[in-house]
């Protein structure tokens, strides 16, 4: 596969996983226990807004990876 197709599919799994982390973290958010406390949501959209990148970075390092029929030269 080269790296242009690599990097398509990649970015649409990338907005794949955007969309989906966000949605699950509007979904969570609305817990009581979240919703009721100023200071857990605070900490919650912080966590949930970072944490998005910890799956994203396999995506992206595969997205990165030379051509095999290039690396050779």
């Amino acid at each position: 596969m080269t790296i242009r197709t690599r990097k398509f599919l990649g970015a649409v799994a990338l907005l794949l996983l955007a969309f989906a982390w966000s949605m699950m973290g509007m979904v969570m958010a609305q817990f009581p226990l979240i919703a009721n406390s100023g200071w857990l949501q605070a900490v919650y959209y912080v966590v949930v807004g970072i944490g998005w990148v910890l799956p994203a970075m396999p995506i992206v390092s595969w997205m990165l990876r030379p051509d095999p029929e290039r690396q050779q030269s």
